[in-house]
């Protein structure tokens, strides 16, 4: 999204990012440079959100509102722009089935951009209609994703031996993202390798439970609780391997950003993973909630690193090909043009 937003910026479509007060996406939005307006965002309960948003689009007068959240945004959201008489857009990223109650939010909006194929399927399941879908996947900048940290820096920031094999995990410490199942595969992977480091980036409730599951298991040699790191791209083209052992993903931002800073993926096969790691070329997919699978995949690559580098090499090109942050920029600056018309 932030990416989004610069990059139209550059082709004279000025933004205002909307987002929660309480967040690090408005932190990481005003690091960049970008126009912030923060206000209290409560979920799908909180009705005032909507008269909150219909006063600033009142003051703002933009030509449209795209509204890529969900936390309650994607509902009151699209009512909001409705009442302030402003055409509004609708991105959806989650991979999650629709509750019945949700469904009526769609007649808001005038087109429905989906980053997957997976995710255009759950939303035709969910009523939208197929003449307002728009497929735009989510991009990287491969340049961007080259480290531009040394591995020194890196392996001192993180308290790494120089023989340590670091395996990245990129995603909110919630349930859906699976840390469970890694932490299930560790001490089989620790007593393979004694070397191996896992560095999870990311912030959430689940944390102290995690925190806990990891003392339990004795894992405190082995795991680190990086937090959140908006300068994350200035080294994690450093770790040998990306795990996302997450149940349920639309595409998967940190996994288009890994390939393309050269690390081989290993993750579940779930959602929009299938479309977003090229499966045997440039990462590994096993089934979901199978440990010993996501174990044998990622012990496969710690001691194979030519096929390791292959992969690598391949990851770069895939993305290049296949994710590019032009194709997603034009892609929705394609569908704003479709709404407005001229007035694009």
């Amino acid at each position: 999204m932030l990416d989004l937003i610069l990059a139209l910026d550059r082709l004279g479509v000025a933004g205002t990012l909307v987002c929660a007060q309480e967040g690090l996406v408005a932190v990481a939005a005003q690091a960049r440079g970008i126009d912030v307006v923060t206000m209290p965002m409560r979920g799908d309960l909180d009705v005032r959100f909507s008269g909150r948003l219909w006063r600033l689009i009142r003051t703002l007068k933009p030509s449209l509102v795209h509204v890529h959240s969900r936390r309650g945004a994607d509902w009151l959201g699209g009512v909001a722009a409705w009442l302030a008489g402003t055409p509004a857009v609708l991105t959806r990223r989650v991979d999650s089935r629709e509750p019945a109650w949700g469904r009526p939010k769609y007649a808001f909006y005038r087109r429905v951009i989906v980053i997957s194929g997976f995710i255009r399927r759950q939303s035709l399941d969910a009523g939208v209609p197929e003449q307002k879908l728009r497929q735009v996947p989510s991009g990287v900048a491969p340049a961007v994703c080259r480290p531009t940290w040394s591995v020194e820096r890196f392996r001192a920031e993180f308290d790494l031996d120089e023989d340590a094999f670091v395996i990245a995990v990129i995603a909110q410490l919630i349930p859906r993202k699976g840390h469970r199942y890694l932490l299930a595969a560790l001490p089989a992977l620790r007593a393979a390798y004694a070397g191996t480091r896992v560095l999870l980036f990311g912030a959430g409730p689940l944390e102290t439970r995690l925190r806990e599951e990891v003392d339990r298991k004795q894992l405190g040699d082995v795991v680190r609780f990086a937090g959140f790191r908006p300068d994350l791209l200035e080294f994690l083209g450093h770790a040998q391997l990306v795990a996302h052992p997450a149940l349920r993903e639309g595409l998967g931002v940190g996994l288009l950003q890994a390939q393309a800073a050269g690390v081989p993926v290993v993750a579940f096969r779930v959602g929009g993973v299938v479309e977003a790691v090229n499966d045997g070329a440039t990462g590994t997919l096993v089934s979901p909630r199978d440990v010993a699978a996501l174990e044998a995949a990622i012990k496969y690559l710690a001691y194979h690193p030519r096929e390791r580098a292959a992969m690598s090499a391949a990851a770069r090109e895939w993305i290049a090909e296949q994710f590019s942050m032009d194709e997603m920029v034009q892609g929705n600056l394609a569908v704003y043009r479709e709404i407005l018309g001229d007035d694009a």
